[in-house]
């Protein structure tokens, strides 16, 4: 997929990401040696020493992480004719939501339904996995992500057989230009984002978990 980067400017109410990028006992004591039980010798006793390899220890494995991602720039063209291509589905309970999710961030992928970040990892991934959606417009996705807190988990169903659960941690308000909550750091998290309030573009409503459980 051609990454841009270019820096769009804000876009129509309701709008989940165009406006985002307009401008988280002390040791017990060694015991006291004790000299071992001295046995006279013989004259006819005979003396053979046994060599004892060292037990071997084995030192801590270590496990490089997969390097992160690079997300990439919002496009400049929100209303680029684009493939629309489904990646597979999420679910979040609390909230009754079960929707096709999508790949990219252009409003023509918005408009059917959350879309992911390019350059952010898929679900399940090494870094920090980004989808935005509408609140108040088409199929209206993320309507509810106000009404959840930390615990409630949200799940992912992708096309490809893989799955992901993650728990919430925390819902953030932040400013349009908040281009910050796509940035890729060490661990496996989630960032779900869209307009704030409900019917305004004036605000952007994050929703941050971590990852709990991933199958292939």
């Amino acid at each position: 997929m051609q990454r841009w980067r270019a820096v769009l400017p804000v876009a129509s109410v309701g709008l989940a990401s165009v406006g985002l990028w307009s401008a988280l006992t002390p040791a017990p004591a060694r015991p006291a040696s004790v000299p071992a039980p001295s046995v006279a010798a013989t004259s006819t006793s005979t003396t053979t020493k046994t060599s004892v390899a060292p037990p071997t220890t084995s030192g801590p494995t270590t496990t490089t992480p997969p390097p992160l991602l690079d997300p990439s720039a919002p496009p400049a063209d929100a209303r680029a004719p684009v493939a629309v291509l489904p990646l597979g589905r999420i679910q979040i309970p609390k909230i009754g939501l079960d929707h096709e999710v999508y790949e990219g961030i252009w409003l023509t992928v918005i408009d059917e339904g959350p879309g992911h970040w390019p350059g952010t990892p898929l679900p399940g991934g090494y870094g920090n996995v980004v989808f935005a959606g509408h609140r108040v417009t088409q199929t209206h996705p993320f309507r509810d992500v106000d009404l959840l807190v930390p615990g409630d988990e949200i799940h992912f169903a992708m096309n490809d057989g893989t799955t992901a659960t993650y728990r919430m941690t925390e819902q953030l308000i932040v400013d349009p230009d908040a281009l910050w909550i796509v940035d890729q750091a060490p661990g496996r998290t989630l960032t779900l984002f869209a307009c704030h309030p409900k019917g305004s573009a004036r605000q952007r409503i994050v929703i941050r978990a971590e990852l709990v459980d991933a199958s292939a």
